[in-house]
């Protein structure tokens, strides 16, 4: 049986995270500075708030190495809300900050503007740009719950899974090997959603 390791992280909602791996059928794992990683098949990094501090109190913990160290064993790592927007080379919210460097990007203020109020708060779109394990019997064009003001413009669209339109186009899935994604919270996208999480837990960590 796959083990999931869900990083504690200061701010966020883990529990539904857990809930619903739970409810996939896993047995997923709290896991900080002080686990054992090396019994984890799969690790995801969920994540809310500001960039900067979150990036902050992952690096008091010693945790971007932990982090890396597990990606490059090529086990399946998974970054959702600021988690994926940690994956990113750089973020600018309260101030250029070093990210985790997987994915050649930038962490940037939404537009926004008249009607489109931030945070984007509600269901949007994600255009599929190629086919990915995790996206595997997702039907196209489907809508997924956001909370976010800041997003991630790839440099390479080759790491694009999808996009998503708020005032810009913007990554709202994206892939570097053996790590992913997720701008929106699969957790709290109902059966889609849900799907997305299982295919991660079952994938590994190939394309």
């Amino acid at each position: 049986m796959d083990t999931i390791g869900l990083l504690r992280m200061p701010i966020g909602n883990l529990q539904s995270a857990w809930n619903a791996l739970y409810e996939l059928g896993f047995d997923p794992e709290m896991v900080d500075e002080n686990s054992d990683f090396d019994g984890l098949s799969h690790l995801i990094v969920p994540g809310v708030g500001n960039f900067k501090a979150v990036m902050e109190h992952l690096e008091s913990k010693g945790l971007p190495k932990i982090i890396r160290d597990f990606a490059a064993t090529g086990r399946p790592t998974l970054g959702i809300c600021v988690g994926m927007q940690l994956l990113a080379t750089t973020g600018t919210e309260s101030g250029s900050t070093e990210g985790l460097g997987f994915v050649d990007a930038t962490v940037d203020r939404l537009p926004g503007g008249k009607g489109l109020p931030l945070p984007h708060v509600g269901w949007s779109t994600v255009d599929f740009r190629r086919d990915h394990p995790v996206t595997e019997n997702v039907k196209q064009g489907r809508d997924f719950y956001f909370v976010h003001s800041y997003a991630m413009h790839c440099s390479d669209e080759k790491n694009i899974i999808g996009l998503t339109s708020y005032g810009t186009d913007f990554a709202s899935i994206v892939s570097a090997d053996n790590v992913v994604g997720f701008q929106f919270h699969p957790e709290k996208s109902q059966a889609n959603g849900l799907k997305l999480l299982e295919n991660f837990c079952h994938w590994d960590g190939t394309c």
